[in-house]
């Protein structure tokens, strides 16, 4: 790979502008030193030090030195002279700093040889200058006249932003190694990042795009794919970029993100700070200082963001994600400009320029701006930081108290103690926000979208079903009765395997979707894993990951959990989690597309290399590995599936029920394997025909209803004919009576989020398999799920 060498006379400029362009990499980084400054930490540079950079930049492939200005191009000159090793192809590029470093650097994590790297850092003006209307000839158009291409595609561009820097970085690596001259819009090359933002092409505009060579079939796929995947930054939208129903971030109606029912005086979260004062300037002289005090404050909240991270899985990672953009480049160099230009207060600088990255998120779409209480959150920490406040938090009353906000960001919710947060209300999130994700983590349950949620005065006595959505004040002493207990130990323990009154076993295991979520798991007491979800490790890359990064991921599972059961969901691609490199053609209804198994029909290599993993891992470790696919329709698929997974050597092999049509069969599915599994999720969707992410639907979509119900028994019918185990999987599973319900089924385990495997297992313990039989025939026997909840109310309370 081609290095690259940086002189600066700034070690801090050279430092930021190297940074800004490794977040535009997504795979292997080019080596990178940075020659900056003088031996006496003095503006400069150093020839010496240019030399040095050079030789240790070497990787093969030569390398590409960037210079500022003045002196630090006679440096890099003399350093030529200097390098200690002969034979090392060095070229001193004559581009522009922060847009050359930007542009070598992707191309040089592209592949490209040293002279397009070269070329490409040169270019590297031609996006600015075509935005400015100076635009010059594209330098490769010449050989677009010389012989047409020997493909030709279009596709049309959807995610909101087009062709900005990091798609342009994504095209650019898709085509590292690959053996083709690709062009777009006719004259413009695919392998220079520039040159595709010069394009300006925004959403809804038609992309060409042009091969020749070895290669050209596979450079013009990969593109394609990552085009109509919308560079992965569709979330909140559909495949074809329009804005989904199911997001908002202002709901028309409570929802329940996380299921609890309890009763608990309101306790209102603190107002937010106050806005910094925008007339104060602070004067020329001091502005330096000011802007490193501005850096300062950044560093120190990202680290105790950091510190706070610990946290176990999901917790853990979205509070690296806020960390992170705490110290963004972009940002922090926005509001450094605000003081060194207007003089404006480092608080102010920090609260104008945050408040302007939100505007942005909040503008592109509900998912995006679900995100935005994470920057108001870093504003007001950094704020506080800056005016020597304390930093915003949940308040301590000394009593256990039902949280009400207007939105909370990840650092509130994941340093919430469970022993006193009985339950989180807001006005704002949806079912995807941060407040959803970690209170389902944490335990604690959750009703968004509340009107006027923070007008309700503290102390007043509130009922909230985590479930329902129902926010209830002053309720009955009738409604009390029905609720949990207020108090619970946070994390609390599951100290048994699960079993009901009279000793029937119901494994009460947990789902997982990375290494990070298992400590949650062994914390809790998990008795396994019910869903190991692979999809995190295929997630935005451009190509499969190799069979020895997937038997990594999954031995750092199936390490924890030894002696205990494992189930890997094989990979559930397309519909809400599209892959770019598997080239997905639009659909229509990608809901009802080519999802989960049926991308084994076009893509056998792909399942037929993470068996293989699975079951080296599985080797390696002494977990208990079971293997299944999800989205089966037909027994063929059945018989496909368990033998590619018999002749890689797995034992127990088994599929998902997430449609009519496989529980329709399930006796003949399961004469084929030795397990099954249920999503209700998506099995209820398909049998209500109603898109499980829409608001508006989410009545349909209740797990109580007792069409699923009876769904749900007639599949738990086949497997006790058969003498098979039948396992449920979702958040549903974390439903205590619900859970009565299935057990009562003949549903043999339940996989939830780790944080509800003990009242689950308390609520089993509580009554005999008798009582959870009457409970599933008088809920399957309802007409509506209000009245299969009573009906099960009404038969555990007599």
């Amino acid at each position: 790979m081609v290095g690259i060498v940086v002189v600066s006379h700034s070690p801090d400029l050279a430092r930021a502008a190297v940074n800004l362009a490794l977040q535009m990499v997504h795979g292997p980084a080019p080596r990178i030193e940075i020659a900056a400054g003088t031996s006496d930490d003095r503006l400069g540079t150093d020839a010496a030090r240019v030399a040095e950079a050079i030789v240790a930049a070497e990787d093969g492939g030569g390398v590409v030195v960037i210079m500022d200005l003045g002196s630090a191009v006679l440096s890099a000159e003399l350093a030529l002279e200097l390098v200690p090793e002969p034979g090392i192809q060095t070229r001193l590029v004559p581009a522009a700093f922060v847009e050359g470093i930007f542009a070598s650097v992707i191309s040089a994590a592209g592949g490209a040889e040293l002279d397009a790297v070269a070329r490409d850092a040169e270019q590297a003006l031609q996006a600015k200058a075509a935005q400015l209307g100076q635009t010059q000839p594209p330098i490769e158009a010449a050989d677009s006249i010389i012989a047409p291409a020997a493909i030709v595609a279009k596709a049309t561009i959807v995610n909101p932003d087009g062709i900005h820097a990091r798609p342009a970085a994504l095209i650019v690596e898709a085509l590292a190694f690959v053996d083709a001259r690709v062009m777009v819009a006719t004259d413009r090359s695919a392998r220079s990042p520039t040159a595709l933002m010069s394009l300006g092409a925004q959403a809804g505009d038609v992309l060409r795009v042009e091969a020749d060579g070895a290669d050209a079939a596979v450079a013009v796929d990969r593109i394609l794919a990552l085009v109509r995947n919308g560079f992965s930054e569709l979330a909140g939208r559909d495949r074809l970029g329009r804005e989904t129903v199911g997001h908002d971030r202002l709901s028309p109606h409570p929802i329940g993100v996380s299921p609890g029912r309890v009763v608990g005086p309101a306790l209102r979260m603190p107002d937010p700070i106050t806005e910094p004062d925008p007339t104060i300037r602070v004067p020329e002289a001091e502005r330096p200082a000011a802007i490193k005090r501005l850096a300062n404050v950044a560093t120190d909240t990202a680290e105790q963001l950091r510190s706070r991270s610990t946290a176990a899985g999901t917790v853990g990672q979205l509070l690296e994600a806020t960390a992170a953009m705490a110290t963004d480049p972009d940002l922090i160099a926005d509001a450094s400009l605000r003081i060194r230009d207007r003089g404006l207060t480092p608080e102010r600088a920090a609260w104008e320029a945050i408040g302007s990255v939100a505007d942005t998120i909040g503008a592109a779409g509900p998912r995006q701006a679900e995100r935005v209480s994470d920057l108001y959150d870093i504003r007001n920490r950094m704020v506080s930081s800056l005016t020597g406040r304390a930093a915003p938090g949940v308040p301590d009353p000394g009593h256990p108290f039902v949280l009400l906000a207007v939105d909370l960001a990840p650092a509130d919710t994941a340093g919430l103690d469970t022993a006193r947060c009985l339950a989180i209300v807001t006005e704002e999130g949806g079912a995807t926000s941060h407040t959803a994700i970690i209170a389902r983590s944490l335990g604690i349950p959750a009703v968004v979208g509340v009107p006027s949620a923070t007008a309700i005065p503290d102390g007043t006595l509130l009922l909230v079903d985590g479930i329902t959505g129902e926010v209830i004040k002053e309720p009955t002493v009738d409604q009390q009765a029905a609720t949990a207990p207020v108090l619970r130990p946070h994390r609390e323990k599951l100290m048994s395997p699960g079993s009901t009154a009279d000793g029937h076993r119901v494994a009460l295991l947990a789902n997982i979707g990375s290494a990070r979520d298992i400590a949650s798991a062994l914390e809790c007491g998990a008795e396994g894993v019910g869903l190991y979800r692979t999809e995190l490790y295929f997630l935005g890359r451009t190509e499969a990951p190799s069979v020895g990064e997937q038997v990594n991921a999954c031995r750092a599972v199936f390490s924890r959990f030894a002696g205990r059961r494992v189930v890997v969901r094989t990979l559930d691609a397309g519909s809400d989690k599209p892959m770019p490199f598997l080239g997905y053609v639009e659909e229509p209804n990608p809901a009802v597309g080519v999802r989960g198994f049926r991308t084994a029909a076009s893509h056998p290599e792909l399942l037929h290399d993470q068996l293989m993993a699975i079951k080296v891992a599985a080797e390696a470790e002494t977990a208990e590995v079971w293997v299944m696919a999800p989205m089966i329709t037909t027994v063929d698929e059945v018989r496909s599936f368990a033998q590619g997974a018999d002749d890689a050597g797995l034992p127990i092999i088994g599929v998902m029920i997430e449609t009519p049509a496989a529980a329709l069969q399930a006796e003949l599915i399961l004469a084929e394997v030795d397990f099954v599994s249920i999503g209700t999720n998506d099995l209820a969707q398909y049998t209500f025909a109603a898109d499980r992410h829409s608001a508006s639907l989410a009545s349909l979509n209740d797990p109580w209803q007792p069409a699923l119900l009876r769904m749900v028994e007639m599949v738990t019918g086949a497997a006790a004919d058969s003498g098979k185990p039948v396992g449920v999987c979702g958040e549903a599973a974390a439903d205590p009576q619900l859970a009565l319900v299935r057990a009562g089924l003949g549903v043999s385990s339940l996989s939830m989020a780790p944080g509800a495997l003990a009242e689950i297992s308390r609520s089993l313990a509580a009554v005999t398999l008798d009582v959870c039989r009457r409970a599933a025939r008088a809920a399957c026997d309802s007409d509506s799920p209000s009245s299969a909840r009573e009906a099960v109310r009404a038969l555990l309370t007599t």
